[in-house]
């Protein structure tokens, strides 16, 4: 299931997490003092705080690390659709944060142990902005879609990922992340984004763009590196 990252992907890689930043922080910008609509439903209302589920909240940081590393090492083709479709998916994200900025009222939490704690810590550092859709669905349900159609990747951890993006759906209603509205957008737009980009030629597109960037940046790099040992050479002389 695991094998060497091809250097090709680094760059592809790199991007997919800024563009992650970008969509997410970047809004805030201009719509930080806009009126924020808030879409909690009566079934958000009735779900519970369960202050312990912060630990899958945070854990799927290490769930998208693993899963799209193993998704770069697809076939080139299938890569390139995997990646693509994410950006594709978080510029319709910043987009959607520009156009309708959200939030929600999160619940009173008496600070009575460690769990409790860790989710009031992650109150304080996260706004309560930027909600619909989910990145942390949308890029969850990803991490599924990295895995379920690659032949090399074993059904017990198809399965695993399918009950681990479920997890995290779940946990982000249950610390009051999101409201379900928000997940159900999430899940939704990268699953859209998946099939429409299939059916284009973007991810061709997106590798060719990868590949002349990547050769420019090395380019440039080496030429520097030249450039320090002649004149570390010339100086000896």
């Amino acid at each position: 299931m695991f094998k060497r990252l091809k250097e090709e992907m680094y760059l592809p890689l790199i991007f997919t997490l800024a563009m992650n930043t970008i969509a997410y922080n970047g809004s805030r910008i201009w719509s930080s003092w806009r009126h924020h609509a808030d879409m909690t439903l009566e079934i958000d209302r009735m779900t519970p705080v369960l202050s312990w589920t912060i630990l899958i909240y945070l854990g799927s940081f290490l769930f998208w690390a693993i899963n799209y590393v193993i998704g770069a090492q697809q076939d080139r083709e299938e890569a390139y659709h995997l990646l693509s479709a994410d950006i594709a998916a978080k510029v319709v994200c910043l987009i959607a944060f520009s156009i309708l900025p959200t939030t929600n009222v999160r619940p009173e939490i008496v600070n009575d142990g460690f769990f409790d704690w860790l989710l009031l810590l992650i109150y304080r550092i996260d706004a309560a902005d930027n909600l619909f859709p989910s990145i942390h669905c949308l890029t969850s349900c990803f991490c599924f879609i990295a895995v379920r159609r690659n032949p090399k990747v074993p059904t017990w951890y198809k399965i695993t990922s399918f009950l681990i993006a479920i997890a995290i759906y779940i946990s982000t209603l249950t610390t009051k992340q999101h409201v379900l509205v928000d997940v159900i957008s999430g899940v939704a737009l990268a699953e859209i984004s998946y099939f429409i980009v299939g059916k284009t030629g973007f991810p061709k597109w997106y590798a060719a763009k990868m590949k002349s960037l990547s050769g420019k940046i090395n380019e440039k790099i080496l030429s520097r590196v030249f450039k320090f040992q002649t004149t570390e050479q010339e100086e000896e002389s």
